[in-house]
C-alpha cells in the first residue's frame, strides 16, 4: 500500500553490547562515539546461574548505559516461601540492545 504525503519510513540505527557485572553488581555498556544522540531506548538481557535476579537501568546517557544487577535468594519463613533481600550479583552476564526509536 503506497502511503501519500512526505512520509518517510525511520531507519533506526540498533547498536548491540555484552558486560559482566562487578562486584557490586554493576556494568557499564558503552555505545559507538557518534552511535546516538540522544540517550538511546535499552532493552536489557540476563545470562545468570539459577536463581532470581532483577535489574535496573541506573544510568543512560548517549554514550553509554549502566546496568545493576541484584540476586535475591528464596527462602521459607514459617513454611511460607518468600524471597530475600537483593544483594549485588556480580559475575553476571548482561546483553543489551539499544535504538534511536
Amino acid at each position: 500500500m503506497a502511503t501519500s504525503g512526505d512520509y518517510q519510513p525511520t531507519s533506526g540505527r540498533v547498536e548491540r553490547a555484552t558486560g559482566v557485572t562487578d562486584g557490586s553488581g554493576n556494568v557499564t555498556l558503552t555505545w559507538p562515539a557518534g552511535a546516538f544522540a540522544t540517550p538511546p531506548v535499552v532493552t536489557i538481557g540476563l545470562q545468570a546461574p539459577a536463581g532470581f535476579y532483577s535489574h535496573r537501568i541506573t544510568a543512560n546517557v548517549a554514550g553509554a548505559t549502566t546496568v545493576n544487577v541484584l540476586m535475591a535468594a528464596g527462602i521459607t519463613l514459617l513454611g511460607i516461601g518468600v524471597l530475600a533481600a537483593g544483594a549485588a550479583a556480580s559475575g553476571v552476564t548482561v546483553h543489551a540492545h539499544a535504538s534511536n526509536q
